[in-house]
């Protein structure tokens, strides 16, 4: 368990390696004493994140571009446009209540599951870790890739959808081995006015991550990982502090009626003075809530050192992560940033 001098590590989601297996066995044998949940990495399709589903979105007969806006520009902080995304609406004629998606989420949660438990009762996951299983929310989906005329139809049926995903784990899994994370990103985007905001993005985004986050059953654990997005290993914003992050996570514990086990924030690498992490003061965490802070940067284990220390002016932090998942960056930085978190953890 945690404590002051000694967090947990906390992996975000994806890793760059081939399968499931092979994240499985890589995070047991280098950090299996140091972790709580061990995520499948999301390899394959997933390594993408959310492009997958949008490559789906795409291919439905049920979808087609919305020409009446411009394509979304995609942008990293520094202004370099990493894609454009053609926005999406309903087809013409389509009622949106008849639509399906195929995201796989739920069959890929189950078969990974099946070697996630053989590889702990062989030893080499440690007993009583559990299996962490990370998915966007609707809003990340509908924010990114939908026509804004249509948000509040599409997440309808799209939250109605990670619900079916949901019934499908929940029966097929046990539930005190589960952790369920929430990878919150245009939510945080949204937030800084990264996307045009409307009236009301606020309480829909609460709306939103307090339906999905009480969706998940009271004995699983549920978890938030707030970003400010990486597709190519760099932020599309970086933050001026963490008063954003601090409001969103107030929001959401507020609005999930189960308890919510760990929020995740991030720490950008260049970032290690009192102004960044001053905000963390007005945090409103119940106590079961741990806070995981994304501070742990590749070769720079010192640094990362130093962050955690400075943010234990502010707050107690009960996890070290890197900033995001690490699927799609530099594979030659995998091994070096799991000596990282060693390191920082002690």
């Amino acid at each position: 368990m945690a404590d002051h001098d000694h967090p947990i590590i906390h992996m975000v989601g994806s890793i760059p390696l081939d399968d499931a297996e092979a994240v499985f066995r890589t995070l047991g044998s280098r950090i299996g004493g140091h972790v709580q949940r061990i995520p499948d990495g999301e390899t394959g399709r997933r390594q993408r994140w959310i492009s997958f589903i949008n490559d789906q979105l795409k291919a439905n007969p049920a979808f087609e571009v919305d020409t009446s806006i411009p394509p979304f520009q995609f942008t990293q902080y520094d202004g370099k446009v990493v894609y454009e995304i053609a926005r999406l609406t309903f087809a013409d004629g389509v009622d949106p209540a008849i639509v399906t998606f195929n995201t796989g989420y739920a069959d890929d949660a189950i078969r990974n599951f099946a070697t996630f438990d053989k590889l702990q009762a062989d030893g080499i996951i440690p007993a009583g870790v559990k299996y962490q299983i990370c998915m966007a929310t609707p809003l990340a989906i509908a924010y990114n890739f939908m026509a804004p005329s249509v948000y509040e139809p599409f997440i309808e049926i799209y939250t109605a959808h990670l619900a079916d995903e949901f019934k499908k784990i929940a029966a097929a899994l046990p539930h005190n081995r589960i952790s369920y994370q929430w990878d919150v990103c245009q939510e945080v985007l949204m937030w800084e006015g990264y996307y045009d905001q409307f009236p009301g993005y606020q309480d829909q985004i609460f709306s939103v991550l307090g339906r999905i986050g009480d969706m998940v059953p009271p004995d699983m654990d549920v978890g938030y990982h707030l970003c400010y997005g990486s597709p190519k290993d760099e932020h599309m914003i970086l933050p001026r502090d963490m008063t954003n992050l601090v409001d969103i996570a107030n929001g959401i514990v507020k609005a999930v009626s189960r308890p919510v086990q760990y929020i995740h924030m991030p720490v950008p690498k260049d970032r290690n003075d009192d102004d960044y992490f001053k905000p963390l003061t007005g945090l409103k965490l119940p106590a079961a809530t741990a806070l995981y802070l994304g501070l742990i940067h590749v070769g720079d284990a010192k640094a990362s050192a130093g962050k955690l220390e400075t943010a234990q002016n502010y707050a107690k932090i009960s996890g070290v992560a890197a900033e995001c998942g690490l699927g799609r960056g530099d594979p030659a930085k995998f091994e070096p940033i799991l000596d990282d978190h060693l390191s920082v953890v002690g």
